[in-house]
């Protein structure tokens, strides 16, 4: 089955650039432009539907990723749900971090001031390093993205459900933005305490809604002290715990949050299963012709587990002329970065692959 008919994309253009934004299907537009025409309608209620429709987008959300929706915060990116999330630990916990990994990951601990372990991921196997620190460095939060952003080296989630079986006090906190889109995710047996991440990618949702899913016992152990503090009395607030309004201050914007929610039921529509196996043959597919040219990184070439972010071994200078080309791409890193997602399909690869070869 082609995903390309769901997506606006003419014969002049590869895209190939989901890790910096992904596309947004057809519907998702169709239905932005008829909420708008609601909402500046003068008449009508929408806006005071505001708080029901963003508990409606958390209902659907959970559903579809095994997150309580009790436990799920909608934020508008991951950079601002996971900074929250790292202000409402416990003091003095020591982290391990992965090096190289994205920016508002690392730097929100290092620039925090906090203890922290850093993670080789160039030499050896990277879930014999991750276990080693563990084991052997007394680290409280293990913080990582399950894909790399300029690699695409993707974690084993096999790995992180078993260190968790094996590791119960630590914490494991995820970003997901590179990943959570490209197949079924189970947030509640997936052995993270935390994931966030940004609709803007692979989830195709635009840019001002993310996501932080919590597990229970993280959830206890955020804000303590603040929870002890006398909570707001003004009705419009009395419902909500002190962890709501840190992590949902404000008002909500329904069309951000309610295009994450079309992303949902377009998963739904689809069958986020069958989508995995259109990406999986797409991904084996281009990973093999790659590899024939020796342009994949060796340390993901080898792996069993493999993302639909992949880091092209070829020269910058190849940039200008894929772009050209109407290939849309990234360079990152030592190479060139492309995404393979639904709306993409072989014959894409092809081209990507005849313009490198000419070049």
């Amino acid at each position: 089955m082609s995903y390309r008919k769901y997506f606006d994309i003419t014969e002049e253009i590869v895209y190939l650039n989901t890790p910096k934004s992904g596309l947004i299907p057809d519907t998702h537009k169709q239905w932005r432009k008829q909420w708008d025409e609601a909402f500046f309608d003068a008449s009508g209620d929408l806006r005071n539907q505001q708080p029901d429709f963003i508990q409606s987008v958390k209902n659907d959300f959970s559903e579809l990723f095994n997150c309580p929706a009790a436990l799920l915060y909608l934020v508008p990116n991951f950079s601002f749900g996971y900074n929250v999330l790292l202000d409402g630990l416990p003091k003095g916990l020591k982290y391990a971090i992965l090096e190289d990994d994205y920016p508002s990951v690392n730097y929100a601990i290092q620039s925090r001031g906090f203890a922290y372990e850093l993670i080789e991921v160039h030499k050896g196997s990277l879930e014999e390093n991750i276990l080693n620190v563990v084991k052997n460095s007394k680290v409280d939060v293990l913080s990582l993205s399950i894909v790399q952003y300029i690699s695409g080296l993707k974690i084993d989630l096999a790995f992180i459900k078993q260190l968790k079986k094996d590791h119960p006090n630590l914490i494991i906190i995820g970003d997901a933005t590179q990943y959570l889109g490209t197949e079924p995710f189970d947030f509640t047996g997936s052995g993270f305490d935390a994931v966030a991440g940004s609709g803007y990618k692979w989830l195709m949702a635009g840019f001002g809604n993310g996501y932080v899913m919590l597990s229970e016992a993280l959830h206890s152990i955020l804000y303590v002290a603040a929870r002890q503090r006398p909570g707001p009395t003004a009705p419009m607030l009395a419902h909500k715990s002190i962890i709501d309004i840190y992590f949902e201050p404000g008002h909500q914007d329904t069309l951000a949050y309610g295009t994450l929610s079309q992303s949902v039921h377009f998963y739904k529509e689809l069958d986020i299963d069958k989508i995995k196996e259109y990406i999986d043959d797409l991904n084996a597919y281009a990973y093999q012709v790659f590899d024939e040219r020796g342009w994949l990184l060796p340390i993901v070439k080898d792996r069993s587990c493999k993302s639909s972010l992949i880091n092209l071994q070829v020269p910058l200078e190849m940039y200008p002329l894929l772009e050209q080309k109407g290939i849309k791409c990234f360079p990152r890193g030592s190479g060139i970065r492309i995404g393979l997602h639904l709306y993409n399909d072989k014959s894409d690869v092809d081209r990507l692959v005849a313009a490198l070869d000419k070049g």
